[in-house]
């Protein structure tokens, strides 16, 4: 079923549903993938940040792998108006890797909205090994200690007041980085969705992350998958024994055969509705804690 379809099907579902217009009302998704890429998306960041100010949302935070989006949120924000639209950069190897050149180069890029550093995501060493692949990939750390050059980046996101995500590191790497982020005084970390594949946190581990200052993040990805159910249920699970004060809900959506982000998000923030969370819970977790995370006031 292709991107359309799906996305049909759930707007229509969606449609007078006053908990699912009032949850998107607000909300900001920090982890949209969007066109131009290297790979199929089902939208470009224009097409993204159109749907999501046309359902009221706040704002939207475009994500490529490979490459720096702030001149792209640049850009779309001078084509769609009534949206703040930010972008960042994850250091995976066609940027260098773990490179301050280039997270320094991002925050004098026009207009400064370059605001997430993401450690390596599809090029971590943890991503690589996880999925037995034979490539060169990015390391942070070696023998339980971060890199000297993983310490420059955090200097740097102290530096600028940027916002340093995890990427894909493991469960363990995570904690060292925020560890060290908070030594170093970052002000704004965020655990990149923690409990998926490869990364695997337990709630212990959220649990430190969240009292060492991150915020957990929890994402929807498709809710149509034939898993949809069991992950939104360890999703509700793993939120009351960390607190919504700590989590932060995105969609991680724009791939071809999901649905578009904004229907999919949607979806997602329903279905945590379903589970008993309330409007007030639901809109910390889509709505302050993201903003609070990139500064919006």
């Amino acid at each position: 079923m292709s991107a359309g379809i799906l996305s049909a099907t759930l707007y229509a579902g969606q449609r007078g549903n006053a908990a699912a217009a009032s949850a998107l009302s607000g909300a900001i998704d920090i982890h949209v993938h969007t066109l131009p890429d290297d790979r199929p998306r089902a939208l470009d960041g224009v097409e993204a940040a159109r749907q999501a100010r046309d359902r009221g949302m706040r704002a939207i935070v475009l994500k490529n792998h490979y490459e720096s989006t702030a001149g792209l949120a640049y850009v779309v924000r001078k084509i769609v108006p009534d949206i703040d639209v930010f972008g960042g950069i994850d250091l995976n190897r066609t940027v260098g890797g773990i490179n301050p050149a280039a997270v320094e180069h991002m925050t004098r890029v026009t207009g400064g909205f370059g605001r997430i550093v993401w450690m390596p995501t599809f090029d971590a060493e943890n991503q690589v090994r996880y999925s037995k692949e034979n490539r060169p990939f990015v390391s942070v750390s070696r023998d339980g200690q971060l890199l000297p050059e993983v310490k420059q980046v955090i200097a740097l996101i102290a530096k600028h007041n940027l916002v340093m995500a995890t990427g894909h590191s493991a469960a363990e790497e995570g904690l060292l980085l925020l560890r060290e982020a908070r030594a170093q005084g970052v002000q704004r970390m965020v655990v990149t969705h923690a409990m998926n594949p490869p990364i695997l946190m337990n709630v212990a581990q959220m649990q430190e992350a969240a009292k060492l200052g991150a915020l957990i993040e929890f994402v929807g990805s498709s809710p149509v998958s034939a898993d949809a159910r069991a992950r939104y249920d360890g999703f509700a699970d793993a939120i009351r024994k960390i607190g919504p004060e700590f989590c932060l809900l995105s969609s991680d959506l724009g791939q071809m055969s999901n649905p578009l982000p904004v229907d999919g998000f949607g979806a997602f923030l329903t279905a945590l509705g379903e589970r008993g969370f309330t409007e007030q819970e639901i809109g910390r977790m889509a709505k302050d804690n993201p903003a609070r995370l990139l500064g919006l006031r």
